[in-house]
């Protein structure tokens, strides 16, 4: 399975449009379906970014919902948490997209020239450069902390 990695920074360009890097593009197109958008985008829950996700990913992400009565409260609450700020977007031919205002207020990348893409695995991240750059070493000094339980029944651990 193809994953992000790595962090890249790009700059917008006069247009407001700024590229996703081309390994996130190659690991985005080999994980698309035909008539999917080639990402959505959505503002994070817990951290001042925005998460990128392939479309098989981010549909994946939502079948917690199926198991929901639709006419609940949790229900509604979560869907909208999910689907109601999420973007999806497919690049021009240059790999370049246009990050929505709200998203760009989210991030706090609204007067940024750059923005900073962090691979996270699965996903990817969107961040203004310097947050990414903290987010980065906290990442590091929290994850000394934090030790993965062994495998169990033949899975294998570790997925980012």
């Amino acid at each position: 399975m193809s994953v992000f990695l790595g962090t890249h920074e790009n700059r917008f360009d006069a247009k407001g449009r700024v590229s996703i890097p081309a390994g996130f593009r190659t690991v985005l197109k080999a994980q698309h379906t035909e008539g999917d958008s080639l990402v959505i985008l959505r503002p994070s829950h817990t951290m001042p970014c925005i998460e990128a996700w392939p479309a098989g990913a981010f549909s994946r992400l939502t079948q917690p919902l199926d198991r929901l009565d639709m006419f609940s409260d949790e229900h509604d609450d979560l869907a909208a948490a999910l689907y109601a700020d999420a973007y999806p977007l497919d690049p021009d031919r240059e790999g370049r997209i246009i990050i929505p205002d709200f998203l760009r207020e989210h991030a706090g990348i609204t007067e940024s020239t750059t923005v900073a893409f962090m691979g996270v695995g699965r996903t990817f991240q969107i961040w203004e450069p310097e947050a990414a750059r903290q987010r980065r070493a906290e990442a590091r000094q929290r994850s000394r902390r934090i030790s993965i339980p062994a495998a169990r029944d033949g899975q294998e651990g570790g997925a980012a």
